[in-house]
């Protein structure tokens, strides 16, 4: 069985995406911060005949990261896709918003540590096997402001500017490895809407995105509008 990895596992796109995987012959490993949230999605994707198992790991400890995935591969036997996507759905201590003319390094450091060096460490735990095996799929997920930044999200857009950067480029340097990097841009608000409004969709309506990815391998990213 292929097995998909998904880090910032929930029960909004987390979930979804490990439908969508799941339903068409993928095994399951998700990783995220509570060990008891984690047990409530692998029971509900179980209930569904999706084989999961949950690995603990804070993505702004690097090591705990790295070591959830490596888990994860020897549970599996090795991790076919990956895809990265942790949203801060409560509080996380460092993490606070900033307008452009109000970013410091000190709200900026948080956000880059969260929203990119956790990606290039869970790339890095898994790529070379990729290469080696001549296969593979890079996920990484950002929203709307990585394109078309919003003031209120100034260093939170900075961040995944840099993510969005990174990963198009590695899908550059990857071509004609076998191993494919894409870059999937939420452009809605996921759910009931933000603060402002503005278009909405639903998990279930966006994960085929990422299933349309994993397979065409076509371009380096896709921006998911309503």
């Amino acid at each position: 069985m292929p097995t998909l990895a998904i880090v910032g596992a929930g029960p909004g796109m987390g979930l979804a995406i490990a439908r969508t995987f799941g339903g068409r012959g993928f095994d399951v490993a998700l990783i995220a911060r509570s060990k008891e949230k984690l047990e409530t999605l692998v029971d509900r994707l179980g209930q569904e005949g999706i084989t999961a198992a949950g690995f603990p790991a804070d993505i702004l400890d690097r090591n705990s990261l790295t070591d959830a995935l490596a888990a994860a591969r020897a549970r599996f036997g090795g991790i076919d896709v990956l895809e990265y996507s942790p949203a801060p759905h409560s509080p996380v201590p460092g993490l606070t918003l900033a307008a452009p003319s109000e970013v410091t390094v000190d709200n900026l450091q948080p956000m880059v540590e969260f929203g990119f060096y956790g990606a290039v460490a869970a790339a890095r735990a898994v790529l070379p096997a990729m290469r080696e095996a001549g296969a593979g799929t890079l996920l990484f997920t950002t929203g709307g402001g990585s394109v078309d930044p919003v003031p209120m999200f100034g260093n939170a857009n900075a961040a995944q500017a840099a993510l969005r950067n990174w990963v198009v480029n590695l899908n550059k340097e990857l071509a004609g490895t076998g191993v494919y990097a894409g870059h999937v841009v939420i452009g809605v608000w996921i759910g009931d809407g933000g603060p402002e409004g503005g278009p909405t969709a639903t998990p279930e309506q966006i994960a085929p995105l990422y299933w349309e990815l994993h397979e065409n391998r076509d371009r380096s990213e896709a921006v998911f509008t309503a």
